[in-house]
């Protein structure tokens, strides 16, 4: 894992020094670049901890043209037990359009995703996506996210999956703080090959806030707890860790 990480940690220097280069290169295609790193306590996904609660370096890009179609690779150290992949890199495809026939002019994003495991490639799994976002909805500079997910494939378990999902998110005025907040609901069509502490769905849902640093554009902090509703009596306590509510913190730098 400190192999992961050093690696990560050398992509994430390598590509925020790269980006503003690329971009120019790519502008007079019609194309732009933009990227993100992070470091995190502790790496969840959908409430899940991916890292056995452990922290997690995390960095990405993604290239747009001018007619909404866009491609990028994300990328995390990961960890579920001995003997599993230490890397997650996940390329994605997808379209993003503002639907201006809506007073509300929410932002359409449609797409596919692959969940890649290199060392590990029987874990991979591909996961179809919808999005729909709404911008200063109850009070300036707010925003709603809904998004749906698709996948015959969850976890690589051969399974049909769908979750659904409603992030809120909110500025406190100029003071550069802010709340988050989200609930998801996750079920997979055959809990004997996939399972959730034996149900076949579960909840898992986000409250914090984040600080936005005016001294360094585009970096981020944010403090959520963030958990689900699984039944953890059979657990052991590592694992029970790792899908109970806990505390993440997470920095994070857009470029």
């Amino acid at each position: 894992m400190k192999f992961t990480l050093k690696v990560l940690s050398m992509a994430v220097v390598a590509a925020a020094s790269t980006f503003t280069f690329a971009d120019e290169v790519a502008s007079p295609f019609g194309l732009s670049f933009s990227g993100n790193a992070a470091v995190t306590t502790d790496y969840r996904f959908r409430g899940l901890t991916q890292t056995q609660s452990d922290p997690a370096v995390q960095a990405g890009f993604t290239l747009t043209h001018d007619s909404g179609v866009y491609a990028g690779l994300w990328g995390s150290n990961v960890n579920f037990g001995s003997g599993t992949p230490s890397l997650e890199l996940d390329p994605y495809l997808g379209y993003a359009t503002t639907l201006d026939s809506f007073s509300s002019k929410p932002l359409l994003d449609v797409g596919v995703v692959y969940y890649n495991y290199p060392s590990a490639t029987d874990l991979s799994w591909v996961e179809f996506y919808g999005k729909l976002t709404f911008a200063s909805v109850l009070a300036e500079g707010d925003s709603i996210l809904t998004n749906v997910n698709y996948t015959n494939d969850y976890a690589g378990s051969d399974t049909d999956s769908w979750n659904v999902n409603a992030g809120y998110s909110i500025p406190f005025g100029s003071t550069g703080f802010g709340g988050v907040a989200s609930v998801g609901y996750t079920v997979v069509d055959d809990e004997e090959k996939y399972n959730f502490g034996g149900d076949d769905n579960y909840v898992d849902w986000k409250v914090g806030v984040n600080y936005a640093f005016k001294s360094i554009s585009g970096a981020t902090a944010e403090l959520a707890a963030v958990g689900t509703n699984i039944d953890t009596d059979t657990f052991d306590d590592a694992t029970a860790r790792g899908v109970e509510t806990g505390a993440v913190f997470t920095l994070t730098k857009t470029f």
